[in-house]
């Protein structure tokens, strides 16, 4: 009984791995692939010229405060294929929400829909910078 236990235990860890690396490829078995990389990469990332910074949460939540220079594209609208706001598939994507669930969601639909340069820097409950409103 005891070495079932510790067969149990090593198949569950060794099925275990780290979302929290930086750069991290993302991809569901059936999903597009996206970047997921860290708050400090994309503020590095915003000083580029053409980047757009995306924020998919509702209008209520981006009225209480956003990452500055983002643009409003609430991840209803981005799954309705409301891409109006980004016409340059090429272009720099920088896309938050509030915790990085949306975000996810909306990065992996970007790239579905032929995006080619997105990157997911999670929410703004882990921005530790200002904020805008």
């Amino acid at each position: 009984m005891k070495y079932i236990y510790m067969v149990v235990v090593l198949v569950l860890l060794s099925g275990c791995q780290s979302t929290a690396d930086n750069n991290e490829m993302n991809q569901e078995e059936d999903g597009p692939m996206y970047t997921k990389i860290s708050p400090e990469e994309a503020l590095n990332k915003m000083n580029e010229e053409g980047v757009i910074i995306i924020d998919v949460r509702e209008a209520s939540e981006y009225a209480e405060g956003h990452v500055e220079g983002a643009q409003l594209l609430p991840l209803g609208d981005v799954k309705s294929g409301n891409l109006d706001l980004i016409p340059d598939k090429d272009q720099l994507i920088l896309v938050y929400c509030r915790s990085g669930n949306r975000s996810g969601q909306a990065a992996k639909i970007l790239v579905a829909n032929g995006y080619t340069n997105v990157l997911d820097f999670g929410g703004i409950l882990d921005w530790p910078y200002e904020v805008v409103k």
